[in-house]
């Protein structure tokens, strides 16, 4: 960052200070702090920046690559997911993506353990019930839950999240682990006793199901009807990793018919969109994508962010590199 222009920064969206704050000493920061800019408006944000650190709602495509222009060195996106960036697109432009992995591990994993509670001991039900005025006694058949201790719990993904959600419900709770992975987990083999499984015997094996894998075409609608179908009627699931990898109308479908006992979902496959028909449902809880919403975790993804933008204009690699396709 040589010379006495500052490189100019596009921030699409308002993020922690942590991370405004460092980009602020070497470089022009540009800021939109309102809602979510349109495509058009994006494009037009962008213009000139030698950097944009995007959110998971701006989407990334060629387009608004051009509409950046030459000078542009780096897309930093503000999540550990990156299915709003066209990776084949980054990288014909020669260009670098990163992403924010690790800093939200334990703050996923614990919003996913209390989706598994709350649903498990129908806690949203019940607050809702006396809220209403309609607790008058104490009865034995009241909002019966779902046991969890010694129960099986089936990871669907076994990376950062996934693993620290399986240690957590394992040592805690004595839940017996399965996980189904495309790589096998050594470290959660070791210290869960997990078992890597297809994913057929998982759902049919698993008491609560989780959710900790990207979107990718593979896995767009891996849960639905069929995989649904083979879950058990006292079953669980809890999706905390994207929306679309579970088709949601199947999935309303089971949940209206008590084909499974609850579902937790923090995330929505026409987010932030949610059909009504599943906001009615009593067996779900619903929490506005904010699985990774602590203080820290929100921070440390910002001054990560602001790090990977601050070393690649200064001619440096940036830590958290995402992979991006081979250009032939």
């Amino acid at each position: 960052m040589s010379g006495r222009k500052k490189p100019l920064v596009a921030v699409c969206r308002q993020i922690p200070e942590a991370g405004l704050k460092l980009l602020r000493t070497r470089c022009t920061v540009k800021l939109h702090s309102g809602d979510v800019l349109t495509a058009r408006q994006l494009k037009a944000f962008v213009k000139g920046a030698d950097a944009i650190l995007t959110l998971l709602t701006d989407k990334v495509d060629a387009e608004l690559l051009v509409a950046a222009g030459p000078q542009l060195k780096i897309i930093a996106n503000y999540a550990v997911g990156f299915d709003n960036l066209d990776l084949e697109a980054i990288a014909r432009q020669g260009l670098v993506a990163t992403n924010t992995p690790g800093q939200l591990t334990d703050s996923v994993a614990e919003h996913s353990l209390a989706l598994l509670l709350a649903t498990s001991r129908r806690i949203v039900e019940a607050d809702q019930f006396v809220r209403a005025g309609k607790y008058q006694q104490w009865e034995p058949l009241l909002f019966w839950g779902q046991p969890l201790l010694g129960r099986t719990l089936g990871l669907v993904g076994s990376g950062r999240i996934g693993a620290a959600l399986g240690l957590i419900a394992h040592r805690g709770l004595r839940m017996r682990i399965l996980y189904h992975d495309v790589c096998s987990c050594p470290d959660l083999e070791r210290h869960a006793g997990a078992s890597r499984v297809g994913l057929r015997e998982l759902l049919r094996r698993s008491d609560v199901v989780s959710l900790h894998l990207p979107l990718l075409p593979s896995t767009r609608h891996l849960i639905g009807r069929a995989e649904l179908a083979l879950m058990k009627p006292e079953s669980i699931l809890i999706n905390t990793a994207r929306g679309p990898v579970v088709d949601e109308t199947a999935l309303t479908e089971a949940l209206t018919e008590k084909r499974i006992f609850a579902a937790a979902l923090d995330v929505f496959e026409h987010e932030p969109t949610i059909a009504a028909a599943l906001r009615r449902l009593p067996n779900v809880v619903l929490t506005p994508h904010i699985a990774s919403a602590t203080r820290d975790a929100r921070e440390q993804m910002s001054e990560m962010a602001a790090r990977n933008i601050l070393a690649v204009l200064s001619g440096k690699p940036a830590v958290n590199l995402i992979p991006l396709p081979k250009i032939t």
